[in-house]
C-alpha cells in the first residue's frame, strides 16, 4: 500500500447527517456566473425551420433549455 493511499470504511448516513454535510462544505464551494450562451449566427444554419411549438417545448426540457 503506497503512502497516498486512503481507506474510507463505508458509513450509514442518514439525510440529515448528509445535509449538515453538505451545509458545513457550502461556503468553500464557488459558483461560476450564470451565463446566457451567445446566440449562433444564423449564416451558420442555414436550412434549418423549427416550429415555435417545438421550439418551446425543447426549451422546456432542462437537458436542452437551460
Amino acid at each position: 500500500m503506497s503512502k497516498h493511499t486512503v481507506i474510507v470504511e463505508p458509513v450509514d448516513l442518514s439525510l440529515e447527517q448528509l445535509r449538515g454535510d453538505c451545509a458545513q462544505m457550502a461556503p468553500h464551494w464557488k459558483a461560476s456566473a450564470a451565463t446566457a450562451p451567445a446566440p449562433v449566427p444564423p449564416s451558420l444554419i442555414h436550412g434549418v425551420v423549427v416550429p415555435p411549438h417545438s421550439a418551446r417545448l425543447l426549451d422546456s426540457m432542462s437537458d436542452y433549455g437551460d
